[in-house]
């Protein structure tokens, strides 16, 4: 799980000193100081490698600056895999929760390492992903999360992780609010969008357990057969309806005949030939699950709300100076563009209603 790792950036810089400490009191295998590396793909909880002599481990701490209340809970998301990790195998390991913030500043927790690739934005040097292996990926990347799916929250100690029936209305309400909260002068209202989603909305369809982030680059895979070893970024993970999750995941899945804007803000490798499109990768969820799909549209429309609130959100710390991360300076751009994929995708269902009536 080597790529993009570097060097700590100086505004999420901690004291390894007091980390190692307060670890070497909880986990007999730590000893000395580590050597601290950051993964930069991450652009919510910030995520670090801890490299001992005879173990590595990953710690996770929220960012600086504005959160969500909701977003950034250590305990919680440490609660989650710990309760998952007997029924959903790809699960990291996690190992110890530190509550106190005079350790760090923040909560943290760590978690053992999971071995494997893990894809950016490009495949790395030498990983075959021709059109075979890229359609295979695929095809696991909605499989696992169709296994997932298929979790009963009664199994596991998250049955009260949701808060019953209404999530999709939640959803859009919540997620209608943040958006306004985070909105800057150089971004658009997406007031018709959300007036869409409110008037549309479906009943859930099913509660299960979600992960609520689900992208190839929070997939750990085996290079030599690109099984799913690992799911990571559990910080969003709930109880809700499972289309909603499925919606969000393809919201980030750029297919190869997409617009150039689409390309350019592309993060995973979901335009290599092979790869299903999002039509397909829809299919093959609803054959696996036997969910109704028929009201697609307004959990397409949805994931792209939702993305560009989560992206928002984020340029809303940079905006504001609470975070000088360069990655995030031009996501108003996307956010604009996410706007317009919206209101196509209304004005398209509302054509096709015209048709039929």
């Amino acid at each position: 799980m080597s790529e993009g790792l570097g060097q700590v950036r100086a505004e999420d810089a901690f004291d390894t000193d007091r980390v190692s400490a307060w670890l070497a009191e909880r986990l007999p295998q730590v000893s000395g100081s580590p050597t601290v590396t950051q993964f930069s793909g991450g652009a919510s909880n910030l995520t670090y490698l801890l490299r001992y002599p005879d173990t590595e481990l990953i710690l996770r701490r929220p960012p600086r600056g504005g959160r969500s209340s909701t977003a950034h809970d250590m305990a919680r998301e440490y609660r989650v895999q710990q309760a998952l990790r007997p029924v959903f195998g790809k699960v990291p390991n996690v190992r110890a929760l530190c509550r106190d913030p005079e350790v760090i500043g923040d909560e943290f927790y760590v978690m053992d390492r999971v071995q494997g690739v893990v894809l950016r934005r490009n495949p790395p040097a030498g990983l075959d992903l021709g059109p075979a292996r890229a359609r295979a990926l695929s095809e696991r990347f909605v499989d696992t999360l169709i296994e997932l799916h298929r979790v009963d929250p009664a199994d596991t100690a998250l049955a009260d992780l949701g808060r019953g029936p209404g999530y999709v209305e939640r959803q859009v309400e919540g997620w209608t609010r943040r958006y306004a909260r985070a909105r800057t002068w150089n971004t658009p209202s997406f007031a018709g969008v959300s007036r869409w989603l409110a008037a549309n909305r479906p009943e859930d369809v099913a509660a299960r357990v979600i992960h609520n982030d689900w992208r190839l680059d929070n997939l750990v895979l085996d290079p030599d057969t690109l099984e799913v070893v690992g799911v990571l970024d559990w910080e969003l993970a709930t109880v809700g309806d499972p289309l909603m999750e499925l919606g969000s995941a393809l919201a980030y899945w750029v297919q190869a005949d997409d617009d150039r804007m689409a390309r350019s803000t592309r993060r995973q490798p979901s335009h290599l030939p092979g790869m299903l499109t999002r039509a397909e990768l829809v299919e093959r969820y609803r054959r696996g699950t036997g969910l109704p799909v028929e009201n697609w549209v307004f959990y397409e429309v949805f994931g792209m709300f939702r993305l560009a609130g989560i992206a928002q959100q984020i340029y809303h710390r940079y905006h504001h100076g609470q975070t000088r991360n360069p990655a995030f300076r031009h996501l108003w751009l996307a956010v604009n563009y996410l706007h317009h994929r919206c209101r196509s995708s209304i004005r398209s269902a509302k054509s096709g209603s015209a048709r039929r009536s």
